[in-house]
């Protein structure tokens, strides 16, 4: 990762919408092929697609609002071509309707492309066009980018055309485009949104991400920013826009198809928050040694005497990987013993602090193609601030953008509500803080401790998971209440604000996270018998103040659902319900805590009838402002 890959790990694997495309020597099913690999990619973007292919020395396209199955009922069968592209979209311009989903035609319908991103500058743009007169039959910024090219095509080959296109475009983008007159070609470019090449002796594919591709190949090459290439059915091509040719090596993708797969379970939400114990397992994997209280970093070691050396370490993202980060800042700055602080990516990007060489900004995403966390680190790489990342998905900007970082190693998650990602954050934190620590004198028998317990927690989180069914009984109890509150403190206020996000996210119910030393100072007004709390209570440092806060929800006829430690006779004086954790070290508890608020929110929602793995208004991760 970076340019240099983050030294020598090498592992698996966003506007997020979802493209597919191929070019083979020998004609496929069109129909088949794109469809089914839009299905794998319909976790970016699920409110209409499309697909286009040249059948006959014309361009075909079909497309179609709501899910990819309603573009199914309109696609006749066997579309048999040697070229075809397609897209689930997400919408940001224009309302997903027919007209907006991509793909977009030119006005002679010889030309036609997907995209993923934004263009900032497509109302000049389509300005411009439409004075040449230029016809346009959609809302989107997209489609100025195929007149675009229709209109530098009168006077050049089409590669300068699409060339001279992505030089006049502002903004972030992920294209693929094909012409009738040019049967035998694909381009593609990239700036900003995720965009891969597949590659077979005969077939060349290209998509948003490897989902889509490893029914064919786990041979891949990922575009960068500023790139563009030209692929046939048999070889490839790529340069940069000022037409400086570019070598890639090619890379193998490192999980396998059934990683992809919901298996026997119902729902890939539900499948990931089972895979959350094997998630931390594989994050510490090779990198925990117990017995020296430490961990390996490969991914650091380029960057080891820099980090000796900063007094600041600020811990950024966006949604769900914010919370990791939050965790991380209490258990950096606890174990590591360096001033830590995290703060959300697109309120941190708009602040002045990180101007200075004693100063390091890790940023955290799955997907590391988060906007406003990828625009960040673009801002601070231009001052004197050291930038790392935690991502998953290699080949990611951040990743590449970033000078020394650490790869999660959960493998693929396909439900939009990140969960085993987030375990394998949390997980990663822990092991930043004990490099930290080793580094600024933490005392072996502390850091033995830690190491030696985060071995053991993937056991003990599977044990939480056995009580998946008392939590769906729990969750049909309280699924009824349109409001809850969110209560930790320390290590379980980020869990708190996560366990609030999942259940908005998934259930649609209204929810709210909260340190529970604020719940005084302002939520504790909305209490009554209507106002459940769930409320996050191990047998820790602030256990007897957290008893305190339900003494107060009590007395206002709240009631409460508290996870607590197994053993905890207490607690049952002072909860309706309770769900019990192994016992483990206080910065461990989290690991444990979050489990049962995600099959919570999981089982919330599947109750209330809707699409878990799909929420409304939501994708994978967001490429865009």
């Amino acid at each position: 990762m970076a340019q240099h890959c983050w030294a020598i790990f090498v592992t698996i694997v966003n506007r997020m919408c979802g493209i597919f495309g191929y070019i083979s020597k020998n004609k496929l099913d069109a129909t088949s092929t794109i469809v089914e690999g839009l299905k794998r990619l319909e976790y970016r973007g699920y409110d209409s697609s499309g697909l286009a292919a040249i059948v006959n020395s014309r361009i075909y396209s079909k497309k179609k609002s709501g899910r990819i199955s309603e573009l199914e009922k309109v696609l006749p069968p066997n579309i048999q071509a040697h070229v075809a592209i397609g897209h689930t979209r997400w919408a940001t311009h224009g309302k997903p309707v027919d007209k907006n989903a991509h793909p977009h035609r030119d006005c002679t319908a010889r030309i036609s492309l997907v995209h993923n991103g934004i263009i900032e500058n497509f109302k000049d743009l389509r300005s411009k066009l439409e004075k040449k007169g230029h016809i346009f039959k959609s809302e989107t910024d997209t489609e100025v980018a195929v007149h675009l090219i229709e209109d530098f095509l009168k006077n050049t080959s089409l590669e300068e055309a699409v060339r001279l296109t992505l030089k006049s475009i502002i903004g972030t983008y992920a294209f693929v485009i094909i012409e009738a007159a040019n049967p035998n070609k694909i381009i593609v470019a990239r700036n900003s949104s995720p965009l891969l090449i597949g590659f077979t002796d005969q077939t060349k594919f290209v998509a948003s991400d490897a989902s889509a591709i490893l029914p064919y190949t786990k041979k891949v090459a990922y575009l960068r920013d500023g790139e563009f290439a030209v692929l046939t059915p048999t070889d490839f091509r790529i340069a940069t826009l000022e037409r400086k040719s570019v070598s890639r090596r090619q890379e193998t993708i490192g999980w396998s198809e059934d990683e992809i797969q919901k298996g026997d379970f119902p729902h890939f939400m539900l499948k990931e928050i089972f895979e959350e114990p094997e998630s931390v397992e594989n994050a510490i994997r090779g990198r925990l040694i117990p017995k020296e209280g430490a961990s390996k970093l490969g991914g650091l070691e380029l960057v080891e005497a820099k980090l000796k050396k900063i007094k600041n370490l600020k811990i950024t993202g966006c949604g769900t990987a914010y919370y990791a980060g939050l965790f991380g800042e209490y258990a950096i700055e606890e174990f590591g013993r360096i001033a830590a602080k995290a703060e959300i990516a697109s309120e941190l990007r708009y602040k002045k602090s990180l101007t200075n060489p004693n100063s390091a900004l890790l940023a955290v995403s799955q997907s590391g193609e988060t906007a406003d966390t990828l625009g960040l680190i673009k801002d601070v790489k231009k001052k004197r601030t050291l930038t790392l990342g935690v991502v998953n998905v290699v080949g990611s900007s951040i990743a590449k953008e970033t000078q020394a970082g650490v790869y999660n190693h959960v493998g693929p998650e396909i439900g939009v509500a990140s969960t085993k990602a987030f375990a394998g954050q949390m997980a990663v934190m822990v092991l930043l803080a004990l490099f930290f620590g080793k580094q600024r004198g933490l005392p072996l028998s502390k850091s033995r401790e830690i190491a030696f317990e985060l071995s053991r927690i993937p056991s003990k989180m599977r044990r939480v998971l056995a009580q998946n069914k008392n939590i769906k009984n729990l969750a049909k109890k309280y699924s009824k209440y349109d409001h809850f509150l969110f209560l930790g403190r320390k290590f379980n206020y980020p869990i708190a604000m996560e366990g609030a996000l999942k259940l908005k996210e998934i259930s649609y119910i209204h929810a709210e996270g909260y340190g529970a030393g604020e719940m005084k100072h302002g939520p504790i007004a909305m209490i009554d018998k209507n106002f459940p709390t769930l409320a996050i209570v191990p047998q820790d440092s602030v256990y007897e103040k957290m008893l305190s806060n339900l003494q107060e929800i009590r007395a206002r006829d709240g009631r409460i659902i508290a996870i607590a430690t197994a053993g905890d006779k207490n607690i049952e004086k002072f909860a309706d319900d309770v769900i019990f954790v192994p016992k483990t070290i206080e910065l461990l508890n989290p690991f444990l805590t979050v489990l049962p608020l995600h099959m919570f929110a999981y089982h919330c929602g599947v109750i209330k009838g809707h699409d878990v793995d799909k929420p409304r208004n939501l994708a994978k991760s967001v490429t865009v402002e």
